[in-house]
């Protein structure tokens, strides 16, 4: 019961997204290294995309990081793909770049102004933001199809995911 509680959750959190992307290009994301881009650079790629929004000093980002390694290395091979935000920004950057280092990181990582990525969330959703760790979960076609702020056990992500798949697959 309490894992269909929390699917729900994670399902009615995205009731109010749009079903077509809207461009991210306004928000400012980089590359780690500090190359510009979006995430429509990085998604409906054909595979399912966890985007993971962390800052680097979030207790709960650094304690749930290594299931989110665990769960990209399980699936990367897959068709489902990880990939963070870090809100550290421009002043934080070495913070952030210590954070993936320390955790061994093995997704990629965009880095992008609190307040730019923090309106990005609410653009996309429609929800209020409310913090870190926050996660996004978009179909191999691109579209959000889940938004849930806080940590998400990554049982609960695959769950999800597949019960998308299960409901798309047409019925004989």
């Amino acid at each position: 019961m309490k894992n269909i509680t929390s699917l729900l959750i994670l399902m009615i959190s995205i009731a109010f997204a749009a079903t077509s992307f809207a461009s991210t290009d306004q928000y400012g994301l980089k590359s780690i290294e500090g190359k510009a881009t979006n995430l429509e650079a990085h998604i409906g790629k054909g595979d399912w995309k966890v985007v993971i929004l962390w800052a680097s000093d979030c207790h709960a980002c650094n304690q749930e990081a290594e299931q989110y390694i665990q769960f990209h290395e399980a699936n990367k091979d897959k068709n489902i793909k990880l990939m963070g935000v870090s809100l550290d920004g421009a002043a934080k950057l070495d913070e952030a770049k210590a954070f993936i280092k320390r955790h061994d990181v093995t997704f990629p990582n965009l880095i992008g102004e609190f307040e730019q990525v923090a309106s990005m969330y609410e653009s996309l959703t429609g929800g209020q933001w409310l913090g870190t760790p926050t996660i996004l979960i978009y179909n191999p076609k691109g579209e959000l199809k889940a938004a849930q702020p806080g940590a998400v056990p990554v049982s609960l992500i695959e769950e999800f995911i597949n019960s998308q798949i299960m409901a798309a697959k047409p019925s004989n």
